[in-house]
């Protein structure tokens, strides 16, 4: 407890008095009261939090549907003591202790109040359509009891401002507490059926089921992240001049697939597409990334060789999907005269099209050492003077409006002159590339050879 400030322990030790004092009652229920069904959920909700913590809610209702509330509020506190914790461990276990209880009991009381209102007795399965209101209920006031309290717990503990305490507690849990409510109903029409406590079982088993599915989804997306990250430091470590340009160009890509609605599964698979365009960089020799003055023929030439060295870092990675041939094709161009392939028009894939757009609006908006950066304004005008040739208009179209709509924060922005359109993003047309019968196409100062992210 010396851990946390003075406030939070103080109000831990207010919200376990209070649940102490709801729990006393059972005390005075005598030996009429249902003890045995008390001690057989206690027992099960335990075995719960101890074998996969959280996913026990549906006990916990039965608990308060079943139960006098007393009786439901002791049913948290065994699981939630030993449940495992992180530190403060005392503390947090008393407090969760404290905050299922209060739930628990809060439901439980609302749950008799309804059932009494109704005329009828603890759910079974002649009142069943009523019991639904009763069940709902109850998980309405489970879920709200437990939001006050954390907001509350976060303004003592972390100094929260109240306005802005609660928010995100409440309606992102309805959900799921609605979904327990209805598990715990149904816990508690089997309990008090002819089958018994046995029986009741039957529903926590596709509870847990779908819990152990869902973890391991969030299980795999979490590798699937890490995997990401890991190309993409890899890359800004080896060209720290465009270090956060593949996190913008993966949030522009994002934008043009939500204007375009495409669904929430492909819009990830975009965002993963722009954030590994340029992962090819790793099998580009560091020397032309970072070298200073102009390109030879030759080293543009190895150099526009990283989307087909990007794909072949990331074609063995599934889950992917489409955004491997963004990877590949992010520099093609509608009239034909990009790279690797010289593909036209719509032979370019949809995602490498998207990532293209992307990729030269943040270059063009993105200040570098070499030269300043536009405003977005500016930057999406060139985008439009080159629709058609270089890149998609309904991509073009779609980022602008998402840009009006939502905004951009680039890194500083002045203006910058205009350039023609090339097979890099526009704004890096100016870049010197050494020819051999002639100098360097470009005066302004330059930075390197291999400068920018769309570019060969």
């Amino acid at each position: 407890m010396r851990t946390i400030p003075a406030a939070a322990r103080g109000f831990i030790g207010c919200a376990a008095l209070a649940a102490v004092l709801c729990a006393a009652p059972a005390l005075r229920l005598g030996a009429d009261a249902p003890w045995a069904d008390a001690l057989a959920l206690t027992v099960l909700y335990a075995l719960c939090e101890r074998l996969r913590p959280g996913w026990a809610g549906p006990v916990l209702l039965a608990a308060a549907l079943l139960l006098p509330p007393p009786l439901a509020a002791l049913t948290a506190l065994p699981g939630a003591l030993t449940a495992p914790a992180e530190a403060p461990v005392a503390a947090r276990r008393i407090w969760h202790a404290a905050e299922l209880a209060l739930a628990c009991c809060a439901a439980g009381r609302l749950a008799g109040l309804l059932t009494a209102a109704l005329g009828h007795h603890p759910p079974r399965a002649p009142y069943f359509p009523g019991a639904l209101l009763t069940a709902a209920a109850a998980a309405l006031a489970f879920c709200a009891v437990l939001a006050a309290l954390d907001g509350a717990i976060l303004i003592a503990a972390e100094r929260r401002p109240p306005r802005t305490a609660w928010r995100g507690l409440l309606v992102p849990a309805l959900g799921p507490f609605l979904v327990h409510g209805a598990a715990g109903l149904m816990t508690a029409v089997l309990w008090r059926s002819v089958y018994g406590p046995p029986a009741a079982l039957l529903v926590l088993l596709p509870m847990y089921l779908s819990r152990w599915v869902f973890a391991q989804y969030h299980r795999e997306r979490a590798a699937h992240q890490a995997t990401i990250r890991a190309l993409v430091q890899a890359v800004d470590l080896k060209d720290h001049y465009t270090r956060g340009h593949s996190e913008r160009v993966g949030r522009a890509s994002a934008m043009i697939a939500r204007e375009l609605g495409m669904t929430e599964q492909r819009l990830e698979v975009l965002r993963f597409a722009g954030i590994l365009h340029d992962v090819g960089k790793l099998g580009v020799p560091t020397r032309l990334l970072r070298k200073d003055g102009p390109l030879t023929p030759q080293e543009r030439a190895v150099i526009e060789l990283h989307p087909e060295y990007g794909h072949e870092i990331v074609r063995g990675i599934g889950f992917l999907g489409e955004a491997r041939a963004a990877v590949l094709h992010h520099h093609e161009r509608l009239d034909g005269s990009g790279y690797p392939y010289g593909l036209v028009g719509h032979r370019i894939p949809e995602a490498a099209r998207v990532v293209a757009v992307a990729d030269a609006f943040d270059a063009m908006t993105s200040t570098r050492s070499y030269r300043r950066a536009r405003p977005v304004a500016a930057a999406v005008a060139e985008l439009r003077r080159c629709a058609g040739t270089q890149f998609d208009p309904r991509m073009v179209a779609a980022l602008a409006a998402a840009l009006e709509r939502d905004g951009w924060q680039p890194g500083l922005a002045t203006a910058a002159a205009p350039s023609p359109c090339g097979n890099v993003p526009p704004d890096l047309a100016d870049r010197p590339s050494q020819a051999a019968d002639g100098p360097p196409r470009a005066t302004v100062p330059h930075r390197t050879a291999a400068a920018e992210d769309g570019a060969p």
